[in-house]
């Protein structure tokens, strides 16, 4: 054992230190805990330290998958010229002060980051001290990667064309229980753990981790028609919503619950998806298999009808504007593509024929190459 700057023990290794940025949101997140799975599968002696925030899903997630976690100051970017921004410089230069002192103090030997209010402090801390790497998962490039970018020893992306010099298109990281998920294994437990009728064609429904009211509103009242083509549903509508269906005698039933615990038999127990199209959930539902009805969310830049896109091309998907999303165009779209095993399975091989399920391994080989070359 070793003893740290703070008095604090610390174990001895031989492997590089990883410093990960991706906090904020899961889409940020999950890509950098997948990446940290991957650098650990392939070197078990490195070590991975995770950069968050108190506001950030970061603070209740990385700790949960076993990884120490540096909190630092937030640098969000205001939309708007306003008096935050005004207060920005004084707040980035805090904040990567406290950064640096987390990267001398843990021996950071390379920056991952992923976009957002961490990364961007990262960047900056890192700057000709650390080598940087960069990983964007959407189709639109943030502004804290655009920064990173240019410092970085290499940048890798999601999608081509994202506005980005020079980088390599890999995909998102993914976890090992998404990438491995074998949903005809599972099929039956999961139909069993949702209560599911177990040969239905079933319909999952999901509007991210707090619904989607436009989807909830959409679907719930296609259910009659849903249930007299023999189709099940498993819908989460977000903890902070309700919804009531009635049950159709002799139909397969249409499960609503609050939030998905456990994605993977989520998946696995589905035939196809409708859901929102962020970048993330595109890449699992591709990595699945799944078939799906993605539905933009209606304001922003359009980033999440762009993550689609490939998988819509490539036959996986269709997309329908949230605007026209009654239930009259649920049972349009959904009713003959769960009704037709062969464009199901069709779809479902274009849907897994457009994801890289490969990408965490790559990005980790490109992480500890960079670790392993230093500062030039």
């Amino acid at each position: 054992m070793t003893v740290g700057p703070t008095g604090a023990s610390q174990p001895t290794r031989t492997g590089p230190c990883v410093v990960i940025a991706g906090g904020g949101t899961a889409g940020h997140i999950e890509p950098a805990l997948a990446l940290a799975d991957a650098v650990m599968r392939l070197r078990p002696d490195a070590r991975v330290v995770a950069l968050g925030t108190e506001r950030g899903l970061e603070k209740t997630i990385v700790p949960a998958r076993g990884y120490p976690l540096e909190m630092i100051p937030p640098v969000p970017m205001p939309r708007k010229p306003n008096v935050d921004l005004l207060k920005l410089p004084l707040k980035v230069r805090s904040a990567v002060k406290t950064t640096r002192e987390v990267l001398e103090r843990v021996g950071a030997d390379v920056v991952v980051g992923f976009g957002g209010y961490v990364a961007l402090p990262a960047y900056l801390a890192a700057r000709g001290r650390v080598p940087i790497v960069v990983h964007d998962s959407n189709a639109k490039v943030g502004l804290a990667n655009k920064v990173g970018a240019r410092f970085a020893e290499r940048v890798a992306v999601a999608v081509a064309d994202s506005g980005l010099p020079g980088a390599e298109v890999i995909g998102i990281p993914l976890r090992e229980s998404i990438i491995n998920l074998d949903r005809a294994a599972l099929r039956a437990e999961a139909r069993a753990f949702f209560g599911l009728d177990p040969h239905a064609p079933t319909l999952l429904v999901f509007g991210g981790s707090q619904g989607a009211r436009s989807i909830n509103t959409a679907v719930s009242g296609a259910a009659r028609e849903l249930a007299e083509a023999g189709i099940g549903v498993l819908h989460a509508h977000g903890p902070k919503n309700t919804l009531a269906v009635q049950a159709v005698p002799g139909a397969p039933s249409y499960v609503a619950v609050p939030y998905l615990e456990r994605m993977d038999l989520a998946y696995a127990a589905a035939d196809a998806a409708l859901c929102r199209c962020g970048a993330m959930t595109v890449a699992e539902v591709s990595a699945v298999g799944l078939p799906a009805v993605y539905v933009p969310l209606p304001h922003g830049n359009g980033e999440q009808a762009l993550n689609a896109q490939p998988v819509v091309n490539g036959g996986g998907a269709v997309l329908v504007d949230d605007a026209d999303l009654t239930p009259a165009k649920v049972a349009e779209l959904v009713v003959p593509m769960l009704t037709n095993h062969g464009r199901l399975s069709a779809m479902s091989a274009a849907a897994q024929g457009t994801g890289h399920r490969e990408a965490a391994d790559v990005l980790a080989r490109m992480v500890l190459d960079a670790a392993a070359k230093g500062v030039s």
